[in-house]
């Protein structure tokens, strides 16, 4: 990828791409884990006296909407860049915006509107993109949380403009390619969430290169359904048996370990006060849910992962965000920082979790983007990286 060390900046207008998808609360930002991300990079541009114009996107408004305006953000971003940031309270696409920017001088940070009010930004439309180049000099994708998306203002702009990586994109893309390219043995995934379905093609990719997996949350039920056994009232995709069934053979014609629950939190429903029973995977009561992995399975994933040299660890093991039903997840998090290994987070309630604890400097590399770093675990590459002139999945393919 062409990064910033081949930019010259120098009193540059430079478009920045940068991941402000933010948790709001009462109007305020309750988590700046991605705005204190991006700094680094503002910081190296602002150096070179740039004037930078940010743009970002929050949430999934249907048009235009005041509840996912960035307003709040640039408040943010002032207070822990130590300098004003001027929001553009109008559509990035129009002529205010574009005034607004042309009026930007060295050293000046301007914050767009959230990109995401436009029609055409999910739809990477070419007109969207060139008015979206027309605001700067250069551009650099630092966000890469969005990097897997063929948006306009990722890949679109990006086709526009002369274009770089920022530092913290180089930082995820170099993290990442370790698991990838070589990874130190043994090494362990450790895999949670709802859905087998958004995990298919990172086990598929993954399995040939790990030395075992471990499967929590509500996306071990499909494989524990699959497997002939009683789940009660836990969340399962049905339409997914037989691709489960095809994982776990695939896995034992690999003879690589694919953990599975051996206990769950059991509940009726999902309340902090909810009256909770711990059950045999395999064997939850008719009206039960498994709603987090149990004693034994928190023990036996530890123990797995006790010798591991490298773990990638992707979503949560149970409802995370419900206590008591956050356990599993608090534990997965506690055995892998205690690791002497390289270690690898990503995904929302997963760095919640390593957060929470506050062992985020204890794991190896902490990963903004969830379902940016399961596709280029998968993949090799993402849309994001092919554009600033990194490899196609193609090139990577072994």
């Amino acid at each position: 990828m062409r990064t910033l060390a081949d930019l010259n900046a120098r009193e540059k207008r430079v478009l920045v791409r940068v991941d402000y998808n933010v948790p709001l609360k009462d109007g305020r930002v309750a988590d700046a884990t991605r705005i204190r991300a991006s700094l680094p990079t503002l910081e190296r541009l602002l150096g070179e006296d740039a004037a930078l114009v940010l743009m970002s996107h929050l949430g999934r408004p249907k048009g235009v909407d005041p509840a996912f305006s960035l307003a709040p953000v640039a408040e943010a971003l002032a207070e822990l860049l130590g300098r004003e940031v001027r929001f553009v309270p109008s559509l990035p696409s129009s002529e205010e915006t574009a005034e607004a920017v042309r009026a930007a001088r060295p050293g000046d940070v301007l914050l767009l509107e959230n990109v995401r009010f436009e029609p055409g930004e999910k739809k990477n439309d070419p007109e969207l993109a060139r008015a979206y180049a027309r605001l700067g000099e250069a551009f650099v994708l630092d966000a890469f949380g969005s990097a897997h998306r063929e948006h306009a203002s990722v890949v679109g702009v990006a086709r526009e403009l002369p274009s770089y990586a920022g530092l913290l994109m180089e930082k995820e893309v170099k993290a990442l390619g370790r698991l990838l390219h070589h990874p130190a043995h043994p090494y362990w995934v450790v895999l949670g969430g709802a859905k087998v379905s958004d995990k298919i093609g990172v086990i598929e990719s993954l399995l040939p290169k790990v030395d075992g997996m471990a499967i929590g949350g509500a996306m071990a039920f499909t494989f524990i359904k699959a497997a002939g056994w009683e789940v009660g009232a836990s969340l399962v995709e049905d339409d997914k048996l037989g691709l489960a069934l095809r994982l776990m053979d695939r896995a034992r014609e690999l003879d690589k370990p694919l953990l599975l629950p051996s206990d769950v939190v059991a509940a009726r429903e999902i309340r902090e006060d909810a009256e909770t029973r711990v059950v045999p995977a395999d064997a939850v009561p008719e009206g039960w849910m498994g709603l987090d992995i149990g004693p034994r399975t928190r023990e036996a994933f530890a123990s797995a992962l006790a010798g591991a040299c490298t773990v990638f660890w992707n979503g949560p093991m149970g409802v995370f965000e419900t206590p008591p039903f956050d356990a599993g997840t608090l534990a997965v998090a506690e055995a892998i920082a205690a690791l002497d290994a390289y270690t690898v987070v990503g995904g929302g309630d997963s760095v919640a979790a390593v957060n929470r604890l506050g062992y985020a400097d204890r794991f190896s590399h902490v990963s903004t983007g969830g379902g940016a770093s399961l596709e280029f675990l998968e993949r090799g590459t993402l849309p994001g990286i092919e554009v600033l002139g990194g490899l196609s999945p193609e090139e990577v393919a072994p």
